[in-house]
C-alpha cells in the first residue's frame, strides 16, 4: 500500500505509521529512506534549506522511529534501518546540512539500538556511496561539470576520486543489505553504521 507523508511533520509521520498498523495489524520493519540534497557554501547556505534538510533527514528519522517503535515493542520484534550515507562517516565541502544530518542519523542509530535491544529490536544504519539513481547521476554531472567535458566524464571523475571500486552502486545492492539486516542471520547486529561505499571511507 502507499501512504503519503511529510516525515518532518509529527502528525503526518504518526498518521503514516497508524495507516500501516490499521491495514496490516502490526509494524515490524522501518526503513528510513526519505532524502534530498542542497549544495552551497556555508556562508551562502539558505537557512530555510538548512532547516528543510535537517527536518527531513534527521528529524524525519526520529519521528518515524518514535511512532513505529511502540508497535515493535508490543510485538517483541522489529528492525529499524536508517539510510545514512558515506557522508555520515566522512565530510564533503558545500554539503554542510546533509553531512550534519547524516552524521546525526548515525548517532541516533547508536542511541536507539541501546534503548530497544531488550525488546528484540535491532537498529542499524547503512552508509552508501554513490548510488545509480537519476537524482545522483544528475547531481554528480552538474557538480563535476567542466566546460567542454561531457557530463558522463564528470561522473567518471567523481568515481575515480571517491570510490576504490570505480563504479556506482546499484540500488539492488543496497536493498540486499537491507534484507540481510532484516533476517535472523543479523539478529546480533545492532547499533552499526555499515558502509557500502565501494571503498570511499576506507582511506
Amino acid at each position: 500500500m502507499f501512504a503519503e507523508a511529510d516525515v518532518a511533520a509529527p502528525r503526518s509521520a504518526r498518521e503514516m505509521v497508524d495507516a500501516v498498523v490499521q491495514e496490516f495489524g502490526r509494524f515490524d520493519i522501518l526503513v528510513n529512506n526519505a532524502g534530498l540534497q542542497h549544495v552551497a557554501p556555508i556562508v551562502d547556505f539558505p537557512e530555510d534549506r538548512w532547516q528543510h534538510l535537517i527536518g527531513v533527514l534527521l528529524t524525519g528519522t526520529f519521528l518515524c522511529t518514535k511512532y513505529a517503535l511502540p508497535h515493535m515493542i508490543h510485538g517483541g520484534w522489529g528492525r529499524v534501518i536508517n539510510i545514512s550515507s558515506a557522508l555520515g562517516l566522512v565530510a564533503s565541502p558545500f554539503r554542510s546540512a546533509y553531512v550534519a544530518a547524516k552524521h546525526g542519523v548515525v548517532g541516533f542509530t547508536k542511541a536507539a539500538a541501546w534503548e530497544v535491544a531488550a525488546h528484540g529490536i535491532t537498529v542499524n544504519a547503512i552508509c552508501p556511496g554513490y548510488i545509480r539513481t537519476p537524482l545522483i547521476v544528475r547531481q554528480i554531472a552538474e557538480q563535476s561539470h567542466v566546460p567542454g567535458v561531457p557530463e558522463s566524464e564528470g561522473v567518471e571523475h567523481a568515481m575515480r576520486e571517491r570510490h576504490a571500486i570505480k563504479r556506482m552502486l546499484e540500488p539492488s545492492e543496497v536493498a540486499a543489505l537491507v534484507l540481510y539486516l532484516c533476517s535472523d542471520a543479523a539478529a546480533a547486529l545492532t547499533g552499526a553504521a555499515l558502509p557500502i561505499d565501494a571503498g570511499w571511507t576506507a582511506r
